[in-house]
């Protein structure tokens, strides 16, 4: 069984430029069985790569066990993958594949009330009572579109165009779903301040 350790780095490995560049030869070495193939791909999309699953779970622990079983797809599948310049989306829709297919399986939601927040292990990795109240906005007002838009570049730093290519969005489309989505956190911010 193959495990996976979450280590957060402030400097995620990326380019100068600040965004994710994955040689497309690594999904060769991955089909060869090569693991330091692995280890590189894990250590350049990490972040990027929780971020996504949080967005699509909302909930930590299934986030992780999310991003695990999507880098064991990853590996017996690289022979499948055909070089087209994205494999960011490729990575992205094995990822959303199998929270759909786990999702059915399980049959279940993970409703959330926001007074659960405060007392809520699901949440207990993030200390600070502001983080969890913003928390709580992403995972319970947006859409599941917005999520993944938000918590991509606000958690792992990709750039509007590397998210629209990512999901296969227009960068338009990107664009405005973000502003959407940051427009409905600062009303619930500020409602929550209001409510104080």
């Amino acid at each position: 069984m193959l495990l996976f350790t979450i280590v957060y780095d402030d400097k995620p490995k990326q380019n100068q430029n600040n965004e994710i560049d994955i040689d497309e030869k690594i999904f060769k070495r991955l089909a060869r069985d090569d693991m330091s193939a692995l280890d590189e791909l894990y250590a350049i999309t990490e972040r990027t790569m929780y971020a996504y699953s949080v967005s699509l779970t909302r909930d930590h622990q299934m986030a992780l066990d999310l991003m695990q079983d999507t880098y064991v797809k990853i590996l017996s599948a690289a022979h499948l993958y055909k070089p087209m310049g994205k494999p960011l989306a490729w990575m992205f829709t094995i990822a959303k594949n199998l929270h759909y297919s786990n999702t059915r399986k399980n049959k279940r939601s993970i409703p959330m009330e926001p007074e659960e927040v405060e007392d809520d292990r699901r949440f207990s990795y993030v200390i600070d009572m502001d983080d969890r109240i913003v928390l709580e906005g992403v995972l319970s007002l947006l859409t599941e579109e917005e999520r993944e838009i938000v918590m991509l570049h606000a958690v792992s730093g990709l750039k509007h165009k590397e998210i629209a290519e990512g999901l296969g969005l227009n960068l338009s489309t990107t664009l405005s779903k973000y502003h959407r989505a940051l427009k409905k956190l600062r009303e619930y911010l500020e409602g929550k301040e209001a409510r104080a």
